[in-house]
């Protein structure tokens, strides 16, 4: 192995990839995407508000109904009046400027009623979940009346029980902490997440180039005075260093532009605990791959405790041992990216054609899935038996142990084995590889099979 020529073709492969006009335009492009998952909910919310109030006309045929139905900031309900009728409401739609007309039924034998809704356009969810709910409490209370109890209202104040349940987690030093399981659904399933999207997305990257050299037979030439060893580590880290320096740029871009655009509209979110819930709730909507139990434990602690609550998950948001969880996630990225590239870079070798490495890329992708679906597992079942072998054994690891580490459960010496056995099982796969590699790179014309690719591995030097 020469460290000197594996120097120049990192400087080589790295400095040809930055320049290229893909690597800038997906550098560039990326963080506005970030930013605008980041900063179109929040401006949505801000401004979305501007089309006017809602008026709201209800012909309420119980005559009881009507007035039970409050004002928001956006509607305005209006009982009808007498001698307005369903018909004359509709042909007067838009001269009297509504926005829906609401027709309750008279109450039927089993004192129910039927609730119809007119207007020009769909209504929106908010609204249909307000008259909804206000019809049935009417049509409820007024059941309970039949039933003579006296003080019913003052009864059904006192049962109804709201407990809050408190969740603590006991440290090693003994001390017990407040915790947040739904937030760690979601940072382990984010993180876990990228880890399948970039090690896949870069591994293939490395695939590529080898394949796109060898068609082009530029790698006859380079060859001549690298080794094809050199050749491969020498790809593998230079597209490593690549991926580093995106993630770099992209962290610094979003924050800046979110930041910017929070600065230009003069908003404080997280000066108010007004603005904390939102900015929760906001961000619970953007995860929607989140297992949607866990995304409604977020929003019932959201709504139930309103601005405290939220107030309470960005505090836990705030005391995460962020270095810890970074530290890990560049060490699972980085040791997974080299695991993976060095078996996409044996599969470049191999073949002349991208379209030929469908079968040789199944053995390799198969564990990235298989360790993506145990992942959905895991952020439910940190402890469990499967989550805990799967962090540990090295083709999962990646994904997985980044499910666990946001709930603070992994012991150190399960970390430090994974991460032992994640890099060593890179150093056999990267020997491997380079016997592939060196053999692979300069056949031509011939469809590589798994045969072919273990009788190179058995070849002698």
């Amino acid at each position: 192995m020469n460290l000197k020529k594996i120097g120049l073709v990192i400087g080589h492969e790295y400095s040809v990839r930055v320049r290229k006009k893909s690597f800038i335009l997906t550098t560039l492009l990326t963080p506005l995407l970030f930013g605008a998952l980041i900063c179109v909910p929040f401006l949505i919310m801000l401004w979305g508000g501007g089309g006017g109030e809602q008026k709201v006309r209800i012909l309420d045929g119980t005559g009881e109904i009507a007035s039970r139905f409050e004002d928001s900031g956006k509607t305005r309900y209006e009982a009808a009046s007498e001698g307005e009728t369903l018909d004359l409401m509709k042909n007067l739609f838009d001269e009297m400027g509504l926005y829906a007309i609401v027709d309750i039924s008279p109450y039927n034998a089993q004192d129910e009623v039927t609730v119809t809704t007119y207007s020009k356009e769909p209504l929106n969810i908010e609204l249909k979940m307000a008259i909804s709910r206000t019809v049935n409490k009417a049509v409820e209370d007024r059941k309970l009346t039949h039933y003579h109890i006296d003080n019913l209202d003052a009864i059904l104040a006192d049962v109804k029980t709201d407990i809050k349940l408190n969740t603590l987690t006991i440290k090693d030093d003994g001390k017990a902490e407040k915790d947040s399981v739904e937030l760690y659904m979601i940072l382990s399933y984010v993180m876990s997440f990228l880890i399948y999207i970039f090690v896949f997305m870069f591994g293939t990257l490395v695939m590529r180039s080898v394949i796109d050299e060898k068609s082009s037979r530029v790698v006859e030439v380079i060859v001549a005075s690298v080794n094809s060893v050199d050749l491969m580590i020498g790809k593998i880290v230079g597209v490593a260093l690549v991926a580093l320096t995106q993630f770099a740029i992209w962290i610094g871009l979003t924050v800046a532009i979110a930041g910017g655009v929070m600065a230009a509209t003069g908003a404080d979110l997280m000066g108010s605990a007004g603005g904390s819930e939102q900015l929760m709730q906001m961000a619970a909507g953007a995860s929607t791959g989140v297992h949607p139990e866990g995304m409604d434990l977020l929003s019932q602690s959201l709504t139930d405790e309103g601005a405290s609550g939220a107030a309470a998950i960005l505090t836990q948001i705030r005391d995460l041992n962020w270095g810890y969880i970074i530290g890990c996630f560049l060490l699972y990225f980085l040791l997974g990216y080299l695991l993976y590239a060095a078996m996409f870079a044996a599969i470049g070798s191999a073949v002349d054609s991208e379209a030929d490495t469908q079968q040789l890329q199944l053995p390799v992708t198969l564990p990235l899935i298989v360790g993506l679906f145990i992942m959905l597992h895991t952020f439910e079942h940190p402890g469990s038996p499967l989550s805990v072998w799967a962090s540990i054994i090295p083709w999962t690891s990646p994904m997985v142990m980044l499910a666990r580490i946001p709930f603070g459960t992994v012991p150190a010496w399960q970390l430090l084995l994974s991460l032992g056995l994640l890099f060593l099982t890179f150093l056999g796969t990267a020997w491997v590889s380079a016997k592939i590699y060196k053999a692979g790179i300069l056949m031509y014309g011939k469809k590589s099979s798994f045969k072919d690719l273990i009788r190179w591995v058995r070849m002698k030097e």
